[in-house]
């Protein structure tokens, strides 16, 4: 995968250092040659090894409570943050005030190509816990002189009311808790019109980048921008929204040495051939990943107009390669049957069920709409997919709602 040339003598640096003081990179390094500093990114490539969640999770195992990914001594480290734990064991983070101003300084470009601007004042809808964003979103926004209100420990209906009263012109969430929040507007009787809502900043589901949820986010917020990003807490804010192709996501070129590879053969794949896309850390030398496997399913865009912008993701995160499934041997990313689901019925709250008892594995979708919504839905996924998905309508009200990534998919 073409990449900026510049990245090679941050990525020299960052390897010069990694080398010599940590202690986990410097093991992994012991195979790589006489030199850690590669000659070119060709070279990285083919020298240095990738990094994988599991051996991370299995460093802080053996070495408990946070392992030895790290490049600077312990004392210097100012902050510790996990990841959610929902693709395994939670990674506790550890982050230098250094490392940390990195991380801020992304997140406020992220904010910034959002179109914030001092004065605007936003709502933090979710709990203030021990996950990554949360708190570098917050300090990026004071930074831009943003007035932030934090919703943590508060009700779906306060933050309804907090919204309103205190006149904020910007929403921070998931796109699920997006749309939940507009119904609760409604059912508190808090006219939507009052509202001053102008953009909504969305990340932790693929439905930013989807265009029926962005519509769907959109006409629930009458007419409020919709904004796409991504990032991880092994990584930081990674990405932001293309600006004139809003279903794309643009990376943080300085930050970040990217590569899109077949997850079976790990071979780089071509320009618009989906693939995993793998990450170094350029600048946050204190607890790097370097080629590290992010399981994020990614094309890098082509066309010419979206390419000036330097490396782009077609679509955004078209999944993660562990949520695929193979249902009647077809291959089915949940964004995909949230793609259908919102073209049909708008943004209807559904439930998907895996049933994996029988020989071959069998889905039904249980959603809030009338039965024409629901008989309209199933000839869709016949149609597109090939295959029969049984949909059921269920009462308004009646399916569980998230505040953070919504896990509308179960298994039996």
């Amino acid at each position: 995968m073409p990449t900026c040339a510049a990245s090679l003598p941050a990525l020299q640096a960052l390897l010069s250092e990694v080398s010599a003081h940590n202690p986990f990179y410097g093991r992994k390094f012991t195979s790589v040659g006489d030199s850690a500093k590669p000659a070119s990114l060709d070279d990285f490539r083919r020298r240095f090894p990738f990094t994988t969640k599991a051996e991370l999770v299995a460093d802080q195992l053996a070495n408990p409570p946070f392992g030895t990914n790290l490049t600077c001594p312990l004392p210097t480290y100012t902050r510790c943050h996990q990841t959610s734990g929902t693709t395994g064991l939670p990674l506790r983070w550890l982050d230098t005030a250094d490392s940390w101003n990195v991380m801020v300084r992304d997140w406020a470009e992220v904010l910034r190509r959002a179109g914030l601007i001092a004065g605007d004042r936003i709502l933090f809808a979710f709990s203030f816990g021990p996950f990554l964003g949360f708190w570098l979103a917050f300090e990026a926004a004071q930074q831009l002189g943003c007035l932030c209100f934090a919703g943590g420990g508060m009700s779906s209906a306060q933050r309804a009311r907090v919204l309103v009263e205190n006149g904020c012109t910007v929403l921070c969430c998931t796109p699920t808790y997006a749309l939940h929040l507009a119904e609760v507007l409604q059912r508190e009787k808090l006219d939507r019109s009052r509202s001053r809502v102008r953009i909504l900043i969305v990340a932790g589901e693929p439905g930013g980048s989807l265009p029926t949820t962005r519509q769907g986010l959109s006409d629930a917020w009458n007419g409020a921008r919709i904004f796409d990003h991504h990032g991880m807490t092994e990584v930081g804010p990674v990405t932001y929204e293309h600006p004139q192709s809003p279903h794309h996501l643009v990376l943080l070129e300085r930050s970040f040495f990217a590569e899109i590879i077949h997850p079976i053969t790990t071979k780089p794949v071509q320009p618009g051939e989906p693939g995993e896309l793998v990450l170094t850390t350029l600048l946050r030398i204190a607890s790097p990943v370097i080629r590290y496997r992010t399981g994020d399913l990614v094309v890098r865009a082509t066309e010419g107009s979206v390419e000036e912008e330097g490396t782009v993701f077609q679509g955004g995160i078209l999944g993660r390669l562990d949520d695929m499934l193979i249902i009647r041997g077809v291959n089915i990313y949940p964004s995909a049957i949230d793609d259908h689901i919102g073209t049909v019925v708008g943004s209807a709250e559904y439930r998907v069920t895996c049933n994996r008892t029988q020989a071959l594995h069998e889905l039904s979708i249980e959603i809030e709409a009338d039965a024409t919504g629901a008989r309209r839905l199933e000839e869709r996924l016949q149609t597109s997919l090939g295959l029969r998905v049984p949909v059921t309508p269920v009462l308004p009200g009646s399916l569980p709602r998230f505040e953070l990534k919504a896990r509308r998919w179960r298994n039996v």
